[in-house]
């Protein structure tokens, strides 16, 4: 671990906490004893390469995948060990603000920011109707309520998905790659609007991006997911001065280092199994050669 420090100005309550997370698809190790403790209201942002598991360890957290050995603990509960009825329930502490904003197409944009609260609660036309409105205003979209997704810009539709995600008052909010594809400024606006609804509303945020800029400005403190594993984390300042080769990589987005040899090595090393169960003049097949069929 190139540094560990413990969030400023938070409780010592931990909110989630995750032990030596495992999680396996076939061969592919994808967590390989991951450990991380996040407090209440913090902003942790979680970085890391395409394919290192940043998606993974967010369904873990939120209880769409069971692990193959540890624990994750939300508000001391072990998500692993909840039933299906439970699981549901538990499911309802969570706002999760996915890549471009999966709003539905048909659907105007009032009836994308009900539609939870259509389904969660009992609240009557005239509650919902007046929640949308104040979560349209918090992520600065007041007038648009009447319109289709498709007449709004993506970073318009990033936000519309960021009030569906705060409608029904979730204790913890999780943001998908927030500022994939968008322009600078549009970036600046989202992570101000990440912000805002931070602080407003006292969430436990999990962010994860490859936006370097984007994590320093919304993060109490950033980690760095590797080969399975948390390999730094740090309040970003003290992060961008970390002397670990891999995270100074990262974040200058160098194409040589010792992130780019990891993955040279890891393709010459699949390369080389399958070239011992190839079988001469035999094509390969749906991606698997011969010897593997």
């Amino acid at each position: 671990m190139s540094a560990m420090t413990e969030p400023a100005e938070k409780s010592d309550t931990v909110k989630i906490r995750i032990r030596d997370l495992h999680k396996s698809f076939g061969p592919k190790v994808v967590l390989d004893g991951v450990n991380v403790d996040i407090a209440p209201a913090e902003s942790l942002v979680i970085i890391g390469g395409s394919g290192t598991g940043k998606s993974v360890l967010l369904k873990h957290i939120i209880g769409l995948l069971k692990p193959d050995s540890g624990t994750v603990e939300v508000g001391g509960m072990a998500v692993e060990t909840l039933g299906n009825r439970e699981i549901t329930e538990f499911r309802r502490k969570f706002g999760m603000a996915f890549q471009e904003g999966a709003l539905f197409d048909s659907m105007s944009i009032w009836q994308n920011v009900a539609f939870p609260l259509q389904r969660l609660t009992k609240m009557s036309h005239g509650e919902i109707d007046d929640r949308v409105e104040e979560c349209l205003e918090m992520v600065r979209l007041e007038g648009v309520a009447d319109k289709l997704p498709s007449q709004l810009s993506g970073g318009m539709r990033r936000r519309v998905g960021f009030a569906r995600a705060v409608a029904h008052q979730p204790e913890i909010l999780l943001f998908d790659e927030p500022t994939t594809g968008l322009d600078p400024i549009t970036t600046a606006l989202i992570d101000e609007v990440i912000l805002d609804l931070s602080d407003r509303l006292k969430t436990t945020t999990i962010t994860i991006t490859h936006d370097m800029e984007s994590a320093f400005r919304i993060g109490d403190r950033i980690a760095m997911l590797n080969r399975g594993k948390i390999i730094a984390e740090a309040a970003p300042e003290e992060f961008k001065r970390l002397d670990d080769p891999r995270v100074q990589q990262f974040i200058h987005g160098q194409a040589e280092g010792p992130l780019s040899e990891e993955a040279t090595a890891r393709k010459g090393s699949r390369e080389e199994r399958r070239g011992t169960n190839e079988v001469p003049d035999r094509p390969e097949q749906d991606g698997r050669t011969s010897g593997e069929l």
